[in-house]
């Protein structure tokens, strides 16, 4: 081999070598930094800022299920930094989206905060933002849920409510058909129809009644408004009813205490709960509306003598058609609508309603409002509306006294 040859052969040799040993040293960089990916706990640049912004509880977890960062709405269920995953459906997440890679959304109920007592039904999604690392999210939808639920039964509830008064009048109408030569019978089923259409027209009232509460502008007419007058006007509204029941109707507590919000509104929640009152009172008894101004609270309450509440019906009692006691409703007719009606309508307000009860001892409903100061002076135009307001409060408990009707 010639001295040409064998320097060409040596520098083919050389770069041969050289290519390869540059490939090596690419490969071994890459296989390091592959290494380095892999075992890397860094949070991938932005998602502290995306976690900080969130609603949601949020967190960025290891393979294995070690919390690296979290949301703030993340310690509502006990998640912090440092800790591992308590729960084992969302410690199955994350193992099942670092397996199959991508995103994952599963829904399930935990517990709050460790409160075992406190299941919330949440969404949680699980992606992948790394070779070790996952994002989790969860959102909870107990609330979601518990809307849905109630706009289900209120429709069923309603459906069943109203095909009652409404088969019944069908009923009775044909009666008076097959009765038209005995006037006696038709005098009865005619009163009977006139019961049933009160009753249709009491529910389809409360209805719109508490639809209007739960909708944006259920308040029309705010502005400084008297307990005094609130509570004269409901007992005033009343007092026939009790008197038909044997039931004696007490006032007490402070005077002179005001509140801001709709004064008819206010006179329908209370008298709502003087009614029911009166209805579960045995006779000779006291039903006492009293008022104390406690701060910047004004506590109106109204206690009975009457049968009680069971415990196990307390926490349903403001519901909408719900009946601690049916074979009473419906013999009193009822709509099973008084207190959720009482309820919103306080809420509306700002404040909230309390139940205490014993079993034969009795029950005292609390309602809780914000106190404002006495205004300066009276508007007569409002107290001209407030007077017939509580004149057409008295009406309406007449006639629902004749109508054998109650909250």
């Amino acid at each position: 081999m010639t001295l040409p040859q064998l320097a060409l052969s040596s520098l083919a040799i050389g770069l041969v070598i050289g290519i390869g040993l540059s490939l090596l040293v690419v490969w071994a960089y890459r296989a390091r930094a592959r290494a380095e990916e892999e075992t890397s706990l860094e949070i991938p640049a932005g998602i502290n800022d995306v976690l900080g912004s969130m609603d949601d509880a949020a967190c960025v977890v290891d393979s294995s299920g070690l919390v690296l960062a979290t949301s703030h709405a993340a310690t509502r269920f006990g998640i912090e930094v440092g800790s591992a995953l308590d729960n084992p459906e969302l410690r199955q997440l994350v193992r099942g989206v670092k397996t199959a890679g991508g995103s994952k959304t599963e829904s399930f109920r935990i517990t709050r905060g460790g409160l075992s007592l406190d299941p919330r039904l949440v969404s949680a999604r699980a992606s992948v933002i790394g070779a070790r690392l996952v994002l989790l999210i969860i959102r909870d939808v107990t609330e979601q849920e518990r809307l849905d639920q109630m706009r289900r039964d209120f429709v069923a509830n309603t459906s069943h409510e109203l095909k009652t008064p409404v088969g019944a009048v069908s009923l009775l109408a044909e009666a008076i058909e097959s009765a038209a030569d005995d006037p006696a019978q038709v005098r009865i089923f005619a009163a009977r129809i006139s019961a049933e259409a009160g009753r249709l027209g009491q529910l389809t009232g409360r209805i719109m009644s508490l639809s209007r509460l739960q909708a944006e502008d259920g308040l029309t007419e705010v502005g400084p408004v008297s307990i005094d007058e609130v509570v004269a006007s409901s007992i005033e509204a009343h007092v026939v009813q009790a008197d038909s029941a044997g039931v004696e109707l007490a006032r007490g507590g402070d005077r002179g205490v005001w509140v801001r919000g709709d004064s008819q509104i206010l006179v329908e929640a209370v008298g709502n709960l003087i009614a029911n009152a009166i209805v579960y009172s045995p006779r000779g008894s006291r039903v006492g509306v009293g008022v104390k101004a406690d701060g910047d609270v004004v506590e109106i309450a109204v206690s009975d003598q009457g049968i009680g509440i069971a415990e196990a019906d307390r926490e349903r009692i403001f519901e909408r058609f719900y009946r601690a006691d049916e074979a009473r409703s419906r013999r009193t007719g009822g709509t099973g609508l008084g207190l959720s009606i009482v309820k919103h309508a306080i809420q509306r307000h700002g404040g909230e309603v309390r139940l205490w009860s014993r079993p034969g001892r009795g029950s005292t409903f609390t309602i809780r409002l914000p106190r404002i100061d006495t205004p300066g002076h009276a508007d007569p135009d409002k107290k001209s509306k407030k007077k017939r307001a509580r004149k057409a409060a008295k009406a309406a408990a007449s006639a629902r006294v004749r109508n054998g009707e109650r909250a």
